[in-house]
């Protein structure tokens, strides 16, 4: 299925050099791509009225840009994102006009675990994205609690980067057997080693512990957050693993609406006492020494 798009948005720079960006023209789902509505904004595609990643879109006086995919979960979930020249906007508001004032706002940081991640419960393990609001699942000492949330977080590499590159722990790349099964993650997601949270992107060692290349992903991903009522470790793949700590709002998950629904404003998770290593050159020697070998050593 193309990738389609409820409005898109022209957004330039005006005037160059400003920093200040507003809206330059608007094509709405729906019209012909060939078709030139009141406002003077046109699109050429490929002759149908749906727009798709790749196709071109032209306002008044030549201003154009590229459709460059969908991003979901901003705003009211119909605000679409729009390329112009090397300017990226993402549009929290669906009824923006021509003429209207537009932030250019970074990807969110993702922060996830990849799906099919294997989550302990009291049961055996679940896949991530099968989990349930109230389901059971198993922290690191054997206690069980009950999800409070489970996130999910679409990922573009257009907008989030090298962050978008997901790491691959590979089975027993860990020691002691563990992950029992590949584990991946996004870079920014923690790792619990000898009694420190290690973002996983940290242990990357290019054999055993590896990073996707960018231009082998696909246009969008989406990841889970597993929420608990603290911030806690449980077991992903066997391996002890993070759960959702207030590093990245709930405003830049998919589902953030179902979050307000059901509890309201947003709550804060205070980091557990736990030292955080976010780089290579932090991890101990003793534990970069550990992990920096193939899987069957």
């Amino acid at each position: 299925m193309p990738a389609t798009f409820n409005n898109v948005y022209i957004v330039d720079e005006v005037p160059p050099g400003s920093g200040l960006f507003q809206v330059t023209g608007v094509v709405n789902e729906g019209t012909p791509v060939s078709y030139t509505d009141g406002d003077g904004v046109s699109g050429t595609g490929d002759g149908d009225d749906i727009l798709e990643s790749g196709e071109d879109v032209l306002g008044d006086g030549g201003t154009g840009a590229t459709v460059v995919g969908q991003y979901a979960g901003v705003g009211n979930g119909d605000s679409i994102i729009v390329a112009s020249g090397s300017n990226v906007a993402i549009i929290t508001n669906s009824i923006l006009t021509i003429g209207d004032a537009v932030t250019i706002v970074d990807a969110p940081l993702p922060v996830c675990f990849g799906a099919g991640t294997l989550i302990a419960t009291p049961e055996g393990e679940k896949a991530v994205e099968t989990l349930e609001i109230g389901d059971m699942i198993l922290t690191d000492d054997g206690k069980t609690v009950p999800v409070k949330w489970l996130g999910r977080q679409t990922v573009m590499p257009i907008f989030a980067g090298e962050r978008a590159r997901p790491v691959r722990v590979s089975a027993g790349a860990l020691g002691n057997g563990l992950p029992h099964t590949e584990l991946v993650l996004t870079a920014d997601h923690a790792l619990i080693i000898d009694g420190l949270a290690i973002n996983a992107g940290a242990l990357v060692n290019g054999t055993t512990i590896t990073q996707d290349a960018f231009d082998s992903l696909p246009e969008r991903t989406t990841f889970y957050h597993v929420e608990t009522e603290g911030h806690m470790v449980i077991l992903a793949n066997g391996s002890a693993a993070e759960t959702y700590v207030d590093y990245v709002t709930r405003r830049s998950f998919d589902n953030y609406d179902e979050y307000v629904d059901l509890y309201g404003d947003e709550r804060t998770i205070v980091e557990m006492d736990m030292p955080r290593v976010s780089s290579a050159r932090l991890v101990p020697a003793a534990i970069r020494a550990r992990l920096n070998r193939d899987v069957a050593a």
